[in-house]
C-alpha cells in the first residue's frame, strides 16, 4: 500500500498514526495492496478554499475526499480487489482540534484526525451518510475500524465518537 502523508497545515500532528489507521483500514476494507493514497493536512484557509471550490460551502471543514479511480471493497472473499489510485484525503488540524473538544467522549486533535482518516477513506470507497440507513452503515464501519485498530495498539479508554456529519 503507498500512502503518502504531506503535512501543509503548520501545526504538529500525529502523521505516523495517520498513516497507520489508513493502512489498517484500507486492509480492512481488503483494499489491493498496490493501491495508493494521498493524505494532505491544511490549515483553515485552505480548507475552506477547498470546501467553498468543491462544495460551495463556506468556512472550513473537516475532511474532504477526493476520488480517483472509484475503487470498491470486492464483493466476495474470494475476489481479487483492483489495483488502482484511491485519490487524496484533505484533513484540517483546526477544524479536528475544536471537534475533539466538542464530542460527546472528549478527544486529542490527533483521535479525531484518526477518526477523519478513516472517515475519508470511506467516501473514497464510495460509502455516504446523506440517508440514514446510508449513516449508520457508514458510521458502524467507520467505529469498528477504528476500535480494531485501536485495540490492536492497545490503547486505551472510549474510541472518539462519530463527529463528522
Amino acid at each position: 500500500m503507498s500512502i503518502d502523508v504531506n503535512n501543509e497545515s503548520g501545526t504538529e500532528v500525529d502523521e505516523q498514526a495517520i498513516l497507520d489507521i489508513a493502512r489498517y483500514a484500507l486492509a480492512r476494507m481488503r483494499i489491493h495492496p498496490l493501491s495508493e493514497l494521498s493524505v494532505i493536512v491544511v490549515d483553515a484557509e485552505a480548507m475552506e478554499q477547498l470546501h467553498i471550490q468543491w462544495m460551495d460551502l463556506p468556512g472550513p471543514t473537516d475532511v474532504m475526499s477526493f476520488p480517483m479511480d472509484e475503487l470498491r471493497p470486492p464483493s466476495k472473499d474470494d475476489d481479487e480487489p483492483p489495483q488502482g489510485l484511491l485519490g487524496d484525503i484533505v484533513l484540517c488540524p483546526e477544524v479536528a482540534q475544536k471537534q475533539g473538544k466538542e464530542a460527546e467522549t472528549q478527544h486529542s486533535m490527533d483521535e479525531e484526525l484518526q477518526l477523519l482518516t478513516v472517515h475519508g477513506v470511506l467516501h473514497l470507497l464510495g460509502y455516504d451518510h446523506e440517508e440514514p440507513d446510508e449513516k449508520a452503515e457508514m458510521f458502524g464501519l467507520q467505529a469498528a475500524i477504528v476500535d480494531g485498530w485501536r485495540a490492536e495498539r492497545g490503547l486505551t479508554g472510549p474510541s472518539p465518537a462519530p463527529t463528522v456529519s
